[in-house]
């Protein structure tokens, strides 16, 4: 009982710090794309503006401060080995993590409800925040990410339940359309996920999901990849730059999610994160042990 007791603490533990991470620490790949993109900035405006983001992800990693204001609305993916002895208690574990988190790092309350308003703790009265995704898999382990979605780049997600006539074309037309209607709104240079096939609600997890790839990492289908690099490349050409300021980079990367479909529907959902793509991730083994991670497989 006391080993049990012990690993719940661990849990509990190391999902407030992967809550810390995810709104401190801009991941290395992104903060070395945001770079990238500085060194092919063509005017002063976009420089002055991906450096104002690059100055501002320095100064949270470094002073373990909020890099926005907006610290998102939280979610957990978990990947559950059938042998980990933890199971039906993570969800009370997690909430309890992200009610400490809301106070110890700080995070700004961000949970609404509509009759009752904001409980202040990021915990919805309702049972449904934080949000989970969970999966089944062998082994002992428990693989945890923890994910802080902004409200901006929310709002400027898209689902489409399109004519299933229009194709692999329309649906790529239909991603490359929803970030060009974004414009500036969710806070670009944008990660674009897209997911295609399922059903409603699971293209939108595909496509949610899809932001967990590493940078520049492609699809292992390589005619799906190429899809990935066409994408982008006709981001990168609407005039949106970085915060909007109509040149430069729209985009840092785009990844696709496929599911087989229904006949009689294509549907297709892109969910974007701004340049905060705001994530941590960590292993722990029943024993007690745990690895952070960058991303997780």
């Amino acid at each position: 009982m006391s080993e049990q007791v012990s690993l719940e603490k661990v849990i509990e533990d190391v999902a407030v710090e992967l809550l810390r991470i995810s709104a401190t620490n801009l991941p290395t790949d992104v903060f070395n794309a945001m770079k990238d993109i500085k060194s092919r900035a063509k005017t002063d405006s976009s420089l002055l503006q991906i450096t104002n983001i690059i100055d501002d992800a320095t100064l949270a990693r470094d002073e373990s401060k909020p890099m926005c204001q907006d610290t998102g609305i939280v979610s957990f993916v978990l990947k559950i080995g059938d042998d980990f002895p933890l199971k039906s208690k993570l969800k009370d574990i997690l909430i309890a993590a992200t009610r400490r988190a809301t106070k110890e790092i700080p995070l700004r309350p961000n949970t609404v409800d509509l009759f009752l308003g904001n409980p202040g703790d990021n915990v919805g009265y309702r049972g449904h925040i934080p949000y989970f995704y969970i999966d089944i898999i062998p082994g002992d382990k428990l693989k945890i990410t923890a994910m802080t979605k902004g409200g901006g780049s929310s709002n400027i997600a898209k689902l489409g339940m399109l004519k299933p006539g229009l194709g692999l074309d329309g649906a790529l037309k239909f991603a490359i359309d929803a970030v060009a209607e974004a414009g500036p709104a969710g806070c670009p240079p944008y990660r674009v996920g897209i997911g295609i096939g399922g059903g409603e609600d699971m293209c939108m997890n595909f496509a949610k999901k899809a932001l967990l790839r590493p940078i520049g990492k492609r699809h292992e289908d390589p005619k799906v990849a190429i899809l990935e690099e066409a994408v982008m490349e006709a981001c990168n050409i609407l005039p949106i730059g970085p915060m909007g300021v109509g040149d430069g980079d729209t985009v840092i990367d785009v990844n696709i999610n496929l599911a087989a479909r229904h006949p009689a529907s294509l549907p297709v959902g892109i969910v974007m994160s701004c340049w905060a793509l705001r994530h941590g991730s960590a292993i722990i083994s029943r024993d007690g042990t745990f690895e952070y991670k960058d991303y997780l497989e």
